[in-house]
């Protein structure tokens, strides 16, 4: 019986470890640690937000916006990016770094890591490119 009981936990473990790792973020940060994105799948549509520490420039904030402007940008899979206002922070030290030279893709979504910052796209082919020097939305 005990040997029994012991085969059934150790055949259940790879799923629990299963589960806990699709219930984490899903998403990276840059190498420099200044950029981070995660994916987020709500009852309508998957999100991709990516926030910037860093900026050479502060953006000017929106009238409409009293929380923080221009350094978090998000999009859906098939519409358009554009920065958003918010109270929060995508930005978690657990996120795996992808490499310069790197590029990563879920849910409809592709970003790639360079040296000069990271630009990230969707099937639609619209995005942001985020660096240091600026950020753009196409």
């Amino acid at each position: 019986m005990k040997h029994r009981l012991l085969i059934i936990l150790l055949a259940l473990l790879p799923l629990a470890a299963s589960a806990e790792a699709q219930s984490g973020p899903t998403g990276f940060q840059s190498p420099s640690k200044n950029i981070a994105c995660q994916v987020f799948t709500g009852d309508k549509q998957t999100m991709l937000r990516c926030d910037i520490s860093a900026m050479a420039k502060e953006p000017r904030r929106r009238a409409d916006c009293d929380l923080a402007w221009g350094d978090a940008f998000e999009m859906a899979a098939n519409g358009t990016a554009a920065p958003i206002c918010h109270g929060d922070t995508v930005m978690d030290p657990a996120l795996p770094v992808l490499a310069y030279g790197e590029t990563w893709q879920r849910g409809g979504f592709t970003c790639r890591s360079e040296q000069t910052g990271v630009t990230c796209s969707n099937t639609a082919q619209h995005g942001f490119m985020l660096s240091r020097a600026e950020q753009k939305v196409f």
